[in-house]
Formats: structure tokens, sequence, C-alpha cells
């Protein structure tokens, strides 16, 4: 997953709503970057499309999605990004809001601070994603050949230069894959009247995803995601005076920052793209948002949906110049929540559907904080097979949810949680340590899952649902050179799973931790021989145990460490830990909290570095 600095930007008035109205953490740093960051400008280079949302003339928002294949979108330096491709000119209302029906080619130089635009860069093939907001310095739109662009001369090509003001990399959690193709677009206006036509309709009932801007109308702009499984958005009304959906908000980053722009103002813009035939609905909407109870009352069984009241809509044809092949499905998606008002409410989610289950075999705690779990497997041809460096998701919702009635005071927190988690699995895929049916993870206490897990009694056969493998985060020594993995604490589960198969003497491990995890780095160094020789330790927070108190194994722990590993060092680690390794590094892999991911990432300007985030 990219993902980006943290800035010293504080949340937004919606925001801070949205935050208080979930219950959700008000301290926590907002990790929108102010510019763009080398890393993700590279990511843009390859990415296939490019959500982009824009206000109109009438102040209305819309958005849409352009691209087919990498290479449309350029990083010009200094957070500034160029777009140059194939559009409907005719019917795409972000073109036409964006750069008028003018085909001449006539680039339009844009004084001052110009338009602000939102966009959303995405890789559905590897889920990758990235948004952007910044400003327009630049536009043009040509009019393509006729044997490109058909007789009608409905197609265009755009260019669009924009300045980055911020940029984030957000969640994927149900992002579903896709492999994304060009096509050329052949754009037939079907329809821009309530009711939606029965092929728009249609569009609505299968779509897995979709996109929307939302503005605060001030400073703040976001193109995002939502997804799904197919039909999670749910049309309330579809008629001559006008046509209304609704949504269920999943379980995801917290931020909330979409929802934080519609708590300011409600307008959206929404597009949702058939990959199938190239088809595209454009609309411009108000929204509501709805919680707890009001939301249970229209969707069962959820706490937090947006109900969308469409004021304007245009259902394009062949409009779109890619397709996309479908893949693997995310294991985060529920089960699809329908209305109250259908058949389909009083029909139990899941019911004759075939489950695979991960039942819990053993617990062995490392630390007071820190577990590694085994789980057996009911089906593995079932449940597929896990690659190094991937995660399992885990279903805890039958054993912790209490359905929309968890919106009280004792539980504020459980308010929108699905009870889905992933875990790095630290166990190597193949029966090469385990039997095939068999996983581990190494887990912290954090939260109210991980509790539930910590607390479980070993005799009750716990099984859940195992939703499924994903993440992509496994180590190449492709050189001779070093391959460089730095861990902060736990984060050292994915190396533990793909270490047996890595040649030691070209791995350096700089392994940063709290001196409360010490007996953590034993059991690995114990479990992998040789290891403890490539790692560098560092060692924080000594000071705060004294050596004649209950804390003294920790200092005999780190005794014995430093007799074997290849340094100890008593403090946190720092840029300078890091130089001497720069010329000889191949790649660095990254594995810690956001604070310190920060830092490393300013202080590796210019190596390749990978990275993943496991907190979805």
């Amino acid at each position: 997953m990219i993902d980006l600095h943290t800035s010293s930007t504080g949340w937004h008035e919606g925001e801070e709503r949205m935050h208080s109205l979930m219950h959700n953490d008000l301290h926590m740093e907002n990790p929108t970057y102010p510019n763009l960051t080398p890393g993700a400008g590279n990511f843009l280079q390859t990415a296939p499309l490019v959500a982009v949302g824009i206000h109109d003339p009438q102040g209305r928002l819309w958005t849409t999605l352009w691209g087919g294949e990498a290479g449309f979108v350029r990083s010009l330096g200094s957070s500034i990004l160029g777009i140059k491709t194939l559009v409907d000119k005719q019917y795409d209302p972000v073109v036409e809001a964006l750069l008028g029906h003018q085909s001449d080619g006539e680039i339009t130089e844009t004084a001052g601070p110009g338009r602000s635009l939102s966009g959303l860069a995405i890789d559905l093939t590897s889920r990758r994603r990235l948004k952007f907001a910044g400003h327009i310095l630049a536009g043009a739109l040509d009019q393509l050949q006729p044997q490109t662009s058909g007789e009608d001369g409905k197609l265009g090509e755009a260019q669009v230069v924009i300045k980055v003001d911020s940029s984030l990399g957000n969640c994927p959690k149900y992002l579903n894959r896709k492999e994304i193709s060009s096509s050329l677009p052949s754009p037939n206006l079907v329809s821009s009247t309530f009711p939606l036509p029965s092929k728009a309709f249609e569009l609505l009932q299968k779509a897995d995803l979709f996109f929307l801007t939302s503005s605060d109308e001030r400073s703040h702009m976001s193109t995002n995601y939502r997804g799904g499984s197919p039909g999670f958005v749910r049309v309330m009304s579809n008629s001559g005076d006008g046509v209304t959906l609704v949504y269920p908000e999943y379980s995801g980053n917290r931020f909330y920052q979409t929802l934080g722009n519609l708590q300011v103002s409600p307008k959206a813009g929404l597009v949702f793209p058939n990959f199938e035939n190239g088809d595209v609905l454009y609309m411009t909407a108000t929204t509501v948002i709805l919680a707890g109870k009001d939301a249970a009352a229209i969707i069962p069984r959820s706490n937090l949906v947006v109900k969308i009241l469409v004021q304007e809509a245009r259902f394009i044809e062949s409009g779109l110049s890619f397709r996309g092949m479908p893949g693997d499905r995310s294991p985060y998606n529920p089960a699809v929540r329908y209305l109250a008002a259908e058949r389909g409410a009083a029909i139990p989610q899941g019911k004759g559907m075939y489950t695979v289950n991960a039942k819990l075999l053993k617990r062995e705690a490392l630390t007071p904080t820190i577990a590694r779990f085994r789980f057996g497997i009911s089906d593995p041809i079932a449940a597929g097979r896990w690659t190094v460096g991937q995660y399992v998701a885990l279903s805890f919702e039958n054993e912790l949810s209490m359905g929309y009635s968890h919106m009280r005071d004792d539980d504020p927190r459980s308010l929108n949680d699905d009870y889905t988690r992933t875990f790095t699995i630290s166990s190597p895929p193949g029966g090469a340590e385990l039997p095939d049916d068999e996983f581990e993870i190494t887990v912290r206490n954090v939260g109210v899952v991980t509790d539930f897990m910590f607390k479980q009694n070993l005799r009750a056969g716990l099984e859940v649902p195992l939703k499924g493998f994903g993440g992509e985060f496994a180590i190449e020594q492709r050189t001779n050179k070093m391959t460089q993995f730095v861990a902060g604490g736990i984060g050292i589960t994915p190396l533990l799973g793909q270490v047996s198969r890595l040649d030691l003497n070209r791995l350096h491990l700089f392994w940063t931790i709290n001196i409360r995890d010490i007996e953590l780095v034993l059991d690995t160094f114990q479990r992998v021989p040789g290891l403890a020789s490539s790692t560098s330790l560092f060692v924080s927070n000594i000071d705060l145990y004294d050596v004649a108190s209950q804390h003294a194994s920790q200092h005999a722990s780190m005794a014995l460490l430093a007799a074997t590993c290849s340094s100890v060092i008593r403090r946190r680690i720092s840029a300078k830990d890091l130089q001497v390794d720069l010329d000889t590094s191949d790649r660095w892999y990254i594995c810690t909290g956001t604070a310190l991911k920060t830092s490393l990432l300013q202080w590796l300007a210019g190596q390749e570095i990978v990275y993943e985030d496991f907190s979805y």
C-alpha cells in the first residue's frame, strides 16, 4: 500500500464532527502529506486508472474515470503532475467542466491558484491507490483525427497540468481485483433524465465499485472509492421524480475524510463504471449521512449509511477507454445488506453458503502483550494457499458483534466495526514448518479482537470464518548487494514467514524495539539460527527499567543478546545508522509504525523502498 508522510495539518470541522459521532480518537494525527512524495510520483506513472473530480460552473460536483494503461500520468517534478489521455469530449461532465467543448488544442493557462481538482490513482490488479488534491495550472482539449475518433468526432485528447497540494495512500480493504486493458470508446448518450433506463439500473445492481468526489467548499477536496460485493449499493427509488441510492459505510481507516467533507457540504459527484462493456453512469447529487438506529432503519445491521439524492445523471454507452477483467474479490467484503423494504432483508446472510473456518489450536505468550497463535484450516483446498508475505483475513463478527444495538455508551468503539481483521502470517507456506492445513500469526494485543484472542479459553475450540489471504510483501534478493529490512517491534512478522528461503549473508535486519519486547527478539533468534548475526538491534527505554526490580529479566536478556547479536544499540534508530549501507544496498523493505516510517522515507530518499501497511 502507498502510505505517505504525516503532515502537521489537523482535521477540519466536518472530520472532527465525524470523529465525535463515531467515538473516534480525536488526538490521532492527520496522515495527509502536504505535497507529493517521490514514491507517490513513481506510483502515479504506473497506475492504469485515475478518477478525477471537479466542480462545474453551477457549483455541482462530478467525477470521471480516465486511463486504460500505465503512462498517461507523469510526474513533472515539484509536486506537479501532467495527464494526457483519450476522453469522451462530448458527454464526460468532468471534461466539459474542466476544458469545455472547444477542441482546438489551445493550451489555457491559469493565473493565480487555479481551480481545485482532486483525484484517485488506482491499480486494481495490485489494489494500490493514492489520493491527491490540488489546483489546475493548465489544460487543453484536442480533436483526434477521424480515423481515431470516429466520424462523429466525440473523442478527444485531454491534457491537464496539476499542482498537487496534498496526497495520501488509503485503504484497499474492499477493492476487488481487476486486470485493466485499454479500449477505444464509442460514446452514445442513452439518457440524461429520470427515471434511469434499465441498463443503468442493472449497472447499479451489479456494481462492486464506484468513485465519488466531495468537498468542504473551502480548501479540502477528495476523490475516493467505495467497494464491496456486487449490489452493495441499493436503489431506494427510481422514478420520474428522481433517483435515490443508499450504501452502507463499512469499517475503514476511520479518517472520515469523505464523510467529513459531506458533513460540511452534502454535495457529491459519483461515477459508476461498467468494466465489462465500457458503459458509464455519471451522477451529481446531494447526500445525507445516517448513523445508529437511523441507519439500521434503512439497511438492517448497519450503523452508518449514506443516502444519495441524485440531481442529474448521464448514462453513456461505451463511454470509457478501458475494460476490466474480474479477478479475486476482497476477503473483507460483507454479504450484501438489503434495504429494510426489500424482501431480501429477511433472508439470513450466508444461509446455505459454504464457509471455511480457522480453528485456534495453540497460543504461546512471548511477552505480556505479544503472543503467537496457531490455527488449523477446516478445508485447505477451498481456502487456497497463501504465499510468503501475505496476510490472513479472519472474521470475529459472530463472536463479538451485537448488531446495531451496540450503539451504546458501554461499547462506543464497536460502532461500524465489522470485526474482520488481517494478520500477517508468520509461518512459511507449503508445510515447511507446519502441516499444510495450519498457519501461525504473531500478534500484539491492541484492540477488541486481539484482546478477545488473548483471553480465549483454548479448550473452548474457537472457530472463526477464514475470509481469504491477500497482500504482497515478498522479499526478493535480486543481486549480490545487501537486502535491507527495517522492522519496528512486531513489524518483524513479515520477515518470519520467509526468512528460511533468504540468504542471511545478504540480509541486514535493522530491528528497533522497546525493551518490554525483548523476549520476542530472543524467541525469534532461537527459532531462526543465524539471524542474530545479520541484525542491528536498537533497544529503547532501557533507563525506565531498574535492574534491581521485577524487570531484571529484561537486563539478563540484554546481556544474552549482546553476546549473540551482530550489534546491540541502546537507543532509538536514527538516520546516521542507515547511511553506511546506502551504497551497498539493493532494496529496502520497511514494516514499522507510521511515525517511524515517515522518518525512514525521508532518511532513505532516493533508495528503492518497498513497504506495506498492515493496519487496514
